[in-house]
């Protein structure tokens, strides 16, 4: 792969390092919803020194064609933008796989282990990027993690969370539940905020999505079988709000929970069909069904909604964003209470299970008061923002880490700001 990156007007004239230090971003998913969590630190970076040569590493045409619409934006080059497929041979596989376990994922990895070779640093917002030192013995190639989202479940939290060379974090929750647990040191990881903020246009201004004025729910199930409302109760939501009268709803759950046929949880194992969504909810003039646009990960609809209705996905934190009412569905008789996982729950009443829904949605709205100073204390708690913002704080959290990891290579490093 040639990756070469000329340095453009934004950049002053400096001491450049006669290797520039190679930083792959890779975005390796099905979906476009890890985007935003780490391709804003890129781009910073991309503006703040040409010691750094910045790759972008696409594995899917939407986020090759996603990356190349934010630079063309920003007004950045485009010559360090890579779309790396998989060998013809591999498609047909994957092609029969993906519905089923993420082998394009996998296989994206050891295909080009190559490309990824001559890199020094590689930014990932996932962890199956790690399968490169584990697996195809890239031992010196350091890895950054920017991870994606500010959630509480306990996979954000797990052994391979704490194999990163540096770990970027939202808030104080993340890093003292990562050092609680021994997985991190304090020069092994940065908070710098939630840099989706600094890139969704969304966030700027709330859309109008429906032709009337009622108050609007979003209902955000999570795709993992064993915490997860859909499986259990979520025909029940959808057929509460196709008969409210009150209600508009937004039905965008987590982008991969219709992206497969079947969901697969591991602790415990549980295995769940995930349906289809009837004709009579498509066709609701009041209920806005997206199963995976781009509209579900820009924070279109956290925005749009007056209250947010879910259980374990992260996006309520982006919701908090602006306190505003929250309900929570148990659909499992979940143990919650002291439960760290479930740290979110306490920023709205727990319903369990969807019987009696709409009367319990009332009385959210009605008790919002109750949960606003939880709400808002957890929020700054899980997202740290600053006057700086977090793109620019996880850019320079990464050059910083150039420093101290190629301390000879990075003399004539020299930030160039503006």
């Amino acid at each position: 792969m040639n990756v070469t990156m000329s340095a453009g007007p934004w950049v002053r004239p400096g001491p450049i390092a006669r290797e520039p230090i190679c930083c792959g971003f890779l975005f390796n998913h099905d979906q476009l919803h890890q985007m935003a969590h780490s391709a804003p630190i890129a781009f910073e970076l991309m503006r703040m020194t040409p010691s750094i040569r910045v790759s972008l590493l696409a594995t899917t045409l939407p986020q090759f064609e996603y990356l190349q619409r934010s630079l063309i934006r920003l007004g950045l080059p485009q010559d360090g933008l890579h779309l790396i497929r998989l060998p013809a041979w591999l498609s047909g596989i994957a092609g029969a796989l993906d519905p089923l376990v993420p082998f394009s994922r996998v296989a994206s990895l050891f295909a080009h282990r190559d490309v990824f070779r001559r890199m020094d640093v590689l930014v990932a917002p996932e962890k199956t990027s790690l399968l490169l030192r584990s697996g195809a013995g890239l031992k010196s190639l350091k890895f950054v993690h920017t991870r994606h989202g500010a959630g509480d479940r306990e996979i954000g939290f797990d052994r391979n969370s704490g194999k990163f060379d540096l770990v970027l974090m939202s808030g104080e929750k993340i890093r003292d539940r990562l050092q609680a647990a021994g997985l991190v040191s304090a020069e092994g990881c940065a908070i710098v905020g939630y840099p989706k903020f600094d890139l969704c246009a969304a966030a700027a201004a709330r859309p109008r999505l429906f032709a009337n004025d009622r108050p609007t729910v979003l209902y955000n199930p999570h795709c993992s079988p064993r915490l997860s409302s859909w499986f259990e109760d979520g025909l029940k939501v959808l057929e509460a709000f196709r008969r409210s009268g009150k209600y508009n709803l937004i039905f965008a759950p987590h982008v991969m929970l219709f992206r497969k046929r079947m969901q697969i949880s591991l602790k415990p194992f549980r295995i769940a069909r995930t349906g289809l969504v009837p004709q009579r909810y498509l066709e609701c003039p009041h209920i806005l069904v997206d199963l995976g646009s781009e509209r579900s990960t820009d924070m279109t609809y956290t925005e749009a909604a007056d209250l947010y209705l879910g259980d374990v996905s992260s996006q309520v934190y982006e919701f908090l964003r602006r306190p505003r009412p929250c309900a929570f569905i148990d659909s499992h008789a979940s143990d919650w209470h002291s439960d760290s996982n479930y740290r979110h729950w306490t920023c709205g009443p727990v319903l369990e299970g969807a019987d009696n829904l709409l009367p319990a949605i009332d009385a959210a709205f009605a008790s919002h008061a109750e949960y606003a100073a939880a709400q808002r204390s957890l929020f700054a708690y899980s997202i740290d923002i600053r006057e700086t913002p977090s793109s620019r704080r996880g850019a320079e959290a990464i050059l910083s880490f150039v420093r101290r990891t190629f301390p000879q290579r990075a003399l004539a490093f020299e930030p160039v700001l503006g």
